[in-house]
């Protein structure tokens, strides 16, 4: 069994800043993959920033500048540091992870439960 599960978020203003963390658990082997999308009322959920194992990086224009992405292996965790928040940024953020279990030996995708991000303007 392995779980994501994200924490952070809430309600901010238009300019500030807002940081969401997720943590890998259960039997786990290896993370590959990690990454942040998110779904606004009434749209497609969207790629928000991508990190691999060694710790390249992949951002939505939308956010570049703006969001930085981050991992730390040692603690199976996933981080995404939001500065200069929009009002467009406002969604429910999932977090993604490729994960090898040690149970089955088989590489998977999972997702978190989501977490929201309000921001006012």
């Amino acid at each position: 069994q392995v779980q994501l599960v994200e924490s952070g978020g809430g309600l901010v203003q238009a300019g500030e800043s807002l940081s969401v963390s997720c943590t890998a658990s259960g039997n786990i082997l290896s993370i590959y993959a990690m990454g942040w999308y998110r779904q606004a009322p009434g749209k497609q959920r969207e790629l928000v920033a991508t990190i691999t194992s060694g710790g390249s990086t992949n951002y939505a224009d939308s956010v570049k500048g703006r969001f930085t992405i981050s991992r730390d292996n040692a603690k199976d965790t996933l981080y995404l540091q939001m500065n200069s928040l929009k009002p467009e940024d406002t969604a429910v953020y999932y977090c993604n992870a490729e994960i090898r279990s040690s149970w089955s030996g088989v590489k998977f995708d999972y997702w978190g439960q989501g977490t929201q991000v309000t921001v006012s303007s």
